[in-house]
């Protein structure tokens, strides 16, 4: 139930000064990032993969930053108040704490978070605080990204509220102690200053509008900053629509446990009193790093449900309004010490982000979404041949992907994942300079859009190249490999994610979406594609001319195009885009398709699986046309998988078909 309300004659500021304060308020956070771009020593950070944030005096989010990764999104508040639990009447000015213990509020432990108090007068007003991937922390691999964790252990530093700064000088054994537990210790040193001086700046912002307006109508700003977005989000919902709506989305598999997909059910709510949301009935921890504590599953629910509400600051009232009950403790979306969770991102947190928009497309169709395609890791990491010294490197790869294809208009192409939409792909000249790694391929990865009226967003393929590399160990985390990113309305599902080791020779092998510390050497080759967007609507009701233009635009093949959409293209000269549609035959073939295509998910699924390794069909067919899911590189057929898959793809797609 939404709490602490208030009401129009609660409110101190006059509606000017409010105005300029909130405002300040989101320059002082981004000044804070800008500093942290600008100084920080992690390519990862200057990727962007780090958000910031001002809290009041009690913890509470007041402001994030413009363009703060989404799964940092409502983590953040959690992580203040970890800090004035551990050290309570122990804070002082000039003080700066660290953490990125995932069971106190926060992501994973890559994930570093700097705390710092604001005094005035003698007295807390506020926290600045920053988050930032840092390369390594540890653990059993280059990147600690380690799949096959089964407790923490093997991930990494866990580090616990600690002082690193004590009023105002500097702890050199406590930063030492931590950096030393990491690959690149010199790298993490130096982001360790980069954030801290970010929050310093975030903190003179503040103490220059405290001596402009005074302390107390700072402090009341601050309230009034998170009461006003309470206030909007429960006038919003007042014109929706009441009532309960249930979805569920999956891992991709538990290895612990027999062939299955992990289901992660969502339930949510609105009435007046605010929006609710249930995740009871999701399945027990898993066992691997695929894990989500309840930071990250907060994070999710408030950042799905944030989409769909765009122009409304994000602080602490939003929260207020949208509650959660995450069910009892040990599931795979509120896991606790010592279950690994370092994967969570690739994990849970898209699964219900992508379930979360599911349900409000239900609510708000006007602005409807399908799936998207799920944020990935490519960590490739060892020892740096190419200098005498042979330094640890981390190439750390992450790619765009397509969004779902929405109510009224296609998915983006080739954007950054749900995860964090400020997320920037890194440069590859960078990456080829910094690490023995060379790109060999990026490009559109034609048909990977799930086909609709209209159409998902197209993904990305991206090769690689290991050079000088020495005890060099692969690992990837992304999980939608046999969850293929979905359609709803009708639409059809995008393509799997996975990587390819070697593909083409001899020696080709298909690693899945999960796995970690895979021996290369120099020469070997890696690709893997980024799924694209589930689609929107029945694909044949998309415009053939439109059709035409995706083949054109080398989003569609000419062979999908008649496969998925039901749409014949004539081919005339390539190198000039001449393509045209052949209408009669056409509305013939879609008239076939019609008749036939729910029968495909009736067929049994051995035979499809038996055409599919002898090569009568391709991953495509097996997935749009039967919602047969298989071990995409034996051509084994998955059976409880496809079961589930099927089930779902009745409800989100055959369901909505004429």
């Amino acid at each position: 139930m939404a709490t602490n309300s208030v009401t129009k004659t609660d409110r101190t500021l006059d509606p000017v000064t409010f105005e300029v304060l909130k405002n300040a308020f989101a320059t002082s956070v981004d000044l804070m990032s800008e500093q942290i771009l600008r100084t920080c020593y992690s390519f990862v950070i200057y990727s962007r993969d780090f958000s910031s944030a001002l809290c009041d005096a009690e913890g509470n989010t007041v402001m994030q930053g413009s363009a703060d990764i989404a799964v940092h999104v409502g983590t953040l508040h959690f992580q203040a108040k970890a800090v004035m639990e551990e050290f309570g009447d122990d804070i002082h000015p000039g003080d700066v704490f660290m953490i990125n213990d995932p069971y106190r509020g926060g992501t994973h432990f890559n994930d570093v978070s700097f705390v710092r108090p604001i005094f005035s007068e003698g007295e807390i007003i506020a926290f600045s605080q920053n988050k930032g991937h840092w390369a390594d922390v540890g653990g059993v691999v280059p990147g600690s990204f380690y799949v096959n964790a089964g407790d923490h252990f093997g991930e990494g530093l866990r580090i616990t509220p600690v002082r690193v700064w004590s009023k105002g000088t500097f702890l050199k054994d406590v930063a030492q102690l931590i950096v030393s537990n990491t690959r690149a210790p010199e790298q993490a040193l130096g982001d360790l200053h980069a954030q801290s001086e970010a929050t310093a700046v975030c903190e003179r912002e503040i103490l220059r509008l405290v001596d402009r307006y005074s302390k107390q109508t700072v402090v009341d700003a601050m309230q009034e900053t998170q009461d006003y977005v309470e206030r909007t989000v429960l006038e919003r919902i007042k014109g929706l629509p009441r009532g309960t709506w249930e979805t569920v989305d999956y891992l991709d598999n538990d290895p612990s446990t027999p062939e299955g997909m992990v289901p992660i059910r969502i339930k949510l709510t609105i009435d007046d009193d605010g929006i609710h949301y249930d995740l009871n009935g999701s399945a027990p921890a898993v066992g691997t790093f695929l894990n989500s504590a309840y930071g990250t599953s907060h994070s999710s629910l408030y950042s799905g449900t944030k989409t769909f509400f765009p122009d409304v600051p994000l602080n602490s009232g939003f929260y207020r309004a949208v509650t959660a009950d995450l069910g009892p403790e040990g599931t795979v979306i509120n896991a606790q010490w010592p279950n690994a969770v370092t994967g969570f991102c690739a994990g849970p947190h898209e699964k219900i982000m992508n379930g979360v928009f599911e349900l409000w497309s239900r609510v708000m169709p006007e602005r409807a979404m399908a799936c998207s395609f799920n944020l990935e890791y490519l960590l490739v990491g060892g020892r740096d041949a190419r200098s005498e010294s042979r330094p640890y490197f981390m190439w750390y790869d992450w790619m765009a992907g397509g969004w779902g294809g929405r109510s009224n208009q296609d998915g983006s192409n080739a954007t950054a994942p749900v995860f964090g939409a400020g997320l920037a792909v890194q440069p590859l000249e960078g990456q080829e300079r910094l690490s023995p790694v060379i790109t060999t391929e990026h490009a559109i990865a034609t048909d990977s859009g799930g086909p609709g009226r209209f159409r998902g967003g197209c993904g990305i393929e991206k090769g690689g190249m290991l050079t000088d590399g020495d005890k060099t160990v692969m690992s990837y985390c992304c999980d939608r490999a046999r969850s293929i990113t979905w359609g709803i309305e009708g639409g059809l599902p995008s393509s799997p994610q996975g990587v390819w080791l070697n593909k083409g020779t001899d020696e080709q092998q298909f690693l899945g979406s999960v796995f970690s510390s895979v021996p290369i050497g120099p020469g070997d080759k890696f690709t893997r594609p980024s799924a694209g967007g589930g689609g929107f609507g029945d694909p044949l009701e998309r415009d053939p001319a439109e059709v035409c233009e995706d083949v054109i635009d080398g989003y569609v093949s000419v062979e999908r195009a008649g496969l998925d959409y039901g749409v014949v293209i004539e081919v005339g000269d390539p190198e000039l885009d001449e393509y045209s549609v052949n209408e009669d035959a056409t509305k013939a073939l879609r008239d076939e398709i019609r008749s036939k295509r729910a029968g495909g998910l009736a067929e049994d699924p051995a035979a499809v699986a038996e055409r599919y390794r002898g090569g009568e069909i391709g991953e495509l067919d097996a997935i749009r046309r039967y919602g047969v899911i298989l071990d995409w590189g034996t051509g084994e057929l998955l059976e409880e998988t496809t079961k589930q898959y099927r089930e779902r793809m009745s409800v989100r797609t055959s369901g909505h078909w004429a």
